[in-house]
């Protein structure tokens, strides 16, 4: 049935987890891609090599194992590098995932830059995440948090961008590349473009768009940019920032400690040289040298068959449920515009309740208010049911879905 380009049997075989069976003893369809991704065995077997082999400290010992250590983290970094295509290995610096980078972004750059009355501008789709700190900063600062709108199509309302933009007072643009809920790809190269025309700085929060499409921060140009590994085959407590050489080096660190100072005195401390200034302490280094196996698994696939692979199941999907009665959709129905993640509600079942029952089948998938809160009152609902796909998943295991769906409508009598 399957007819994208990638050799899917021969991908689920990496995944160990996908031979488990769960609940009644059902073949695990996993569903909950979003969240987090499934590990391949090369990136297990990364993480017990290290361990096994060369654990030890980073950056400080001249010892092998910590010559072979270092060697191993720095190697992740430029494979990021490449990835995501940027120029400056020293830009990147790694964190613990999306939300720290975003926080490090507020406190170190936003309470340097942002001021009474200023405007931090975000949308109405964003997780929690890329709200929080804001509402943190703007709080403290004074200066006002303001939201771009969602049309009922899931998409971005743009011409309140420019609206915004005009009162001079915009002092960041903070985005989503794509929506965790209703997998919305936001059109990102008109609003930096908007936006550097009035000097203002974009933030990117790639922590669903990276995993599933390429990136090319060559001619994304925005300021940051913000990912995860634990969405992309690689393990949790790892993330990325991207920022510009110019503007981290005017920003103050974000942590205090180790490897992220050059000199220490009674009472003046000098910052250590980009990227370390801002990887303070003993790092996650094992996780980082995971990273780099889950890189080199999809760069072996290629960002492009991942994507079209997505577009394919989430279309069959998506005709799928709409033949089920009483089923609500979220999101656009344009597939360029939209990734691998189906947010719905069946009659009123509520989200959790149904996902209970389609756990009794094997299917495992989200539901409740996604880190969304400010798009589920958008959309007038306290939560939905989501089902989101990344490289692993088949059209076999969307038809266990469907019926599953269909056997909590039978029990629901709707």
């Amino acid at each position: 049935m399957q007819t994208s380009t990638i050799n899917i049997e021969n991908i689920r075989r990496d995944f160990p987890i996908l031979q488990r069976k769960v609940r009644n003893n059902k073949p695990l369809v996993y569903f909950d891609n979003a969240a987090t991704t499934q590990k391949p065995i090369q990136v297990i077997n990364s993480i017990h090599n290290y361990y096994l082999n060369y654990n030890s400290n980073i950056h400080r010992a001249v010892h092998q194992l910590a010559e072979e250590a270092t060697a191993a983290y720095e190697l992740t970094r430029d494979k990021v590098a490449k990835f995501i295509n940027i120029k400056n290995r020293e830009e990147l610096i790694f964190v613990r995932g999306t939300t720290e980078a975003i926080n490090l972004v507020s406190y170190s750059w936003g309470r340097q830059n942002v001021q009474k009355g200023d405007i931090v501008l975000t949308t109405e789709y964003e997780h929690h995440s890329n709200i929080v700190p804001w509402q943190l900063l703007t709080k403290e600062k004074e200066a006002k948090l303001e939201y771009i709108g969602v049309d009922d199509n899931g998409e971005l309302i743009l011409d309140q961008l420019n609206a915004y933009l005009d009162t001079g007072r915009v002092k960041l643009v903070t985005f989503s590349h794509m929506s965790n809920v209703l997998g919305t790809i936001t059109n990102a190269d008109e609003i930096i473009k908007q936006c550097h025309k009035k000097g203002v700085k974009v933030l990117v929060d790639a922590a669903q768009s990276v995993p599933h499409m390429k990136v090319d921060l060559q001619k994304l140009d925005c300021d940051f940019f913000a990912f995860s590994a634990h969405k992309m085959l690689g393990p949790t407590g790892v993330g990325v920032l991207w920022a510009r050489k110019a503007i981290l080096e005017n920003m103050q660190p974000f942590n205090g400690g180790g490897d992220m100072i050059r000199e220490v005195h009674k009472y003046e401390t000098t910052w250590n040289d980009l990227p370390y200034k801002f990887e303070a302490g003993t790092p996650n280094i094992a996780d980082v040298i995971g990273f780099s196996a889950a890189l080199d698994y999809l760069e072996n696939i290629g960002m492009d068959k991942v994507r079209e692979h997505e577009i394919e199941l989430t279309k069959y999907a998506l005709e799928k449920m709409l033949t089920i009665k009483g089923i609500k959709l979220y999101g656009t129905p344009d597939m360029k515009k939209r990734g691998g993640v189906i947010s719905f509600n069946l009659g009123d079942i509520h989200p959790h309740d149904l996902a209970t029952i389609i756990d009794e089948d094997g299917v495992a998938i989200r539901s409740g208010h996604h880190c969304a809160q400010v798009l589920m009152e958008r959309l007038d609902v306290s939560a939905t049911s989501r089902a989101s796909f990344y490289i692993y998943n088949t059209k076999e295991e969307v038809d266990v879905f469907i019926r599953s769906l269909n056997r909590a409508k039978e029990l629901f009598r709707i």
